[in-house]
C-alpha cells in the first residue's frame, strides 16, 4: 500500500475530498496540517491518520501565518520519521509548499491552487524567489487548469501535470429540490464565498437592472454562502430596493450544495480575479444541467465553452452580466440546451473518478522512477 503524507489545511473541503477519496482507493494517507481542526470529518474512515495540528504542539499558534510556516519544519520532520511516507504531497505552493520544499523529502509533489501563483509572487521579489524555490524542489507539479499551468510556467521550466478538481457525478446531477421561492420562479443565483474576488456586487447590480427590464417575469435572487462582505452586500441590496426579491442563505454545509444548485434556474459566477483558477462551483452547476454565466477571468472560460455550455462575459461589468442573464431568462429553450451540453462537458472532462485516477497514476510513476 502506498503511503502518502499530505500537507494542507485540515478544514478545507478540497483537502478533505482528496484525503477521503485517495484513502478509499487504498492509499494510506497521513495529513499534516497547521490549522486547528473544526470537526472530526475523518472519524471512522480507513487509511487516514491525522498526524499534526496546532493543538498538538503549543509552540505553533493556531492562527499561524505564512511567515511562521518554516518554524513548523521540526514538527514536519518528526512526522516524516514517524509516518515513513513513500511520497510527500503539499497542497498550496506558497505555504505548505514552502514547508514541504524545506523538508528536503523526495519524491515531493506540489499542487498549485490559484492565488499562490497568481498573487503570492507579485507581493514582492522575496515572495517570487520563495515560489521559484518551492517549484524547483518539486519532483512533480500539478495544476487544476491550463490557464494556471501557463502562469506557473513563468516561474519554472518543469513539466506540469494538469488534473482538474472534478466532481462526483452521482452527487451533482439534476434532481428536484424544494424551492425557497414559489415553484414557478426563475431563480438567478450563485454559490460562492462572499469575498471581493468573487464579484457578488456585480450580480446584485445586474439583478437590479433585470427587475427593471423584465417586469413580467417572476425573478428572484439567491445568494448562497458566507464571507466578510455579508453586511456590505446586504446593504447594497437594500439601497437598490431589491431586498424583497433576494435571499441570503449564509453558510451551508457542503452536503447541501447539490440541493441549492438544483434550486437555481441560472447559475452565475461573476468573479473579478484571475486567482479563480478553476471554478469548481461552475462545474457543479453544469453537472446539475444548469446554464451558467461566468466572467472572463482565471480558469472560468476554460471550464465554460461560450455559447455551448454557458455564456462568458467581461468581468466587473454589471450591464454585460445583466444582458447575458436576460438572454437566458427570456429563452427557456436556450437554458435547457446549455444545461444539457454542460452536463456532457463535465462527464467528459471533470469526472472526479477520472481525476482521482490521474493523481494515483502520478503517484505510481514517481515511485517507479525512484526504484
Amino acid at each position: 500500500m502506498k503511503k502518502v503524507l499530505l500537507l494542507g489545511d485540515i478544514n478545507s473541503p478540497h483537502i478533505q475530498k482528496w484525503v477521503v477519496s485517495l484513502a478509499a482507493k487504498g492509499v494510506e494517507i497521513g495529513l499534516f496540517s497547521l490549522h486547528k481542526k473544526n470537526s472530526d470529518w475523518f472519524k471512522d474512515k480507513k487509511n487516514i491518520t491525522i498526524l499534526y495540528t496546532p493543538k498538538d504542539n503549543a509552540n505553533i499558534p493556531p492562527a499561524i501565518s505564512k511567515a511562521l510556516f518554516p518554524f513548523a519544519l521540526p514538527a514536519l520532520k518528526r512526522t516524516i520519521k514517524q509516518f515513513k511516507p513513500d511520497i510527500l504531497h503539499a497542497h498550496y505552493a506558497s505555504s505548505y509548499g514552502f514547508l514541504g520544499a524545506l523538508s528536503g523529502f523526495h519524491p515531493f509533489i506540489l499542487s498549485v491552487w490559484g492565488s499562490d501563483v497568481f498573487d503570492f509572487p507579485k507581493i514582492g521579489p522575496i515572495y517570487k524567489r520563495i515560489l521559484k524555490f518551492n517549484l524547483d524542489k518539486a519532483d512533480v507539479i500539478c495544476s487544476t487548469s491550463h490557464i494556471m499551468e501557463e502562469e506557473i510556467k513563468k516561474y519554472t521550466h518543469k513539466n506540469i501535470s494538469v488534473i482538474p478538481f472534478g466532481i462526483d457525478l452521482n452527487v451533482f446531477k439534476p434532481f428536484y429540490a424544494h424551492h425557497v421561492f414559489k415553484e414557478d420562479t426563475i431563480v438567478i443565483g450563485t454559490i460562492k464565498a462572499l469575498e471581493k474576488k468573487y464579484g457578488i456586487e456585480y450580480l446584485i447590480d445586474a439583478f437590479a437592472l433585470l427587475l427593471k427590464r423584465l417586469k413580467g417575469y417572476p425573478l428572484k435572487l439567491l445568494i448562497v454562502g458566507k464571507g466578510s462582505l455579508n453586511d456590505e452586500l446586504k446593504e447594497r441590496m437594500k439601497n437598490l430596493g431589491i431586498a424583497g426579491d433576494t435571499v441570503f442563505t449564509g453558510f451551508i454545509q457542503p452536503v447541501e450544495i447539490p440541493f441549492y444548485q438544483n434550486m437555481l434556474t441560472i447559475s452565475v459566477f461573476p468573479s473579478i480575479d484571475d486567482s479563480e483558477s478553476f471554478g469548481v462551483a461552475a462545474v457543479e452547476a453544469m453537472a446539475c444541467e444548469k446554464p451558467v454565466v461566468v466572467t472572463d477571468v482565471g480558469g472560468l472560460p476554460e471550464v465554460v465553452e461560450n455559447g455551448v455550455t454557458g455564456l462568458v462575459v467581461p468581468h466587473a461589468n454589471a450591464e454585460k452580466l445583466a444582458d447575458a442573464i436576460e438572454k437566458l431568462v427570456t429563452d427557456e429553450e436556450l437554458r435547457n440546451k446549455l444545461g444539457k451540453q454542460g452536463r456532457i462537458r463535465v462527464e467528459k472532462l471533470y469526472n472526479w473518478e477520472d481525476n482521482l485516477a490521474s493523481m494515483i497514476t502520478i503517484y505510481d510513476e514517481v515511485l517507479n522512477k525512484r526504484t
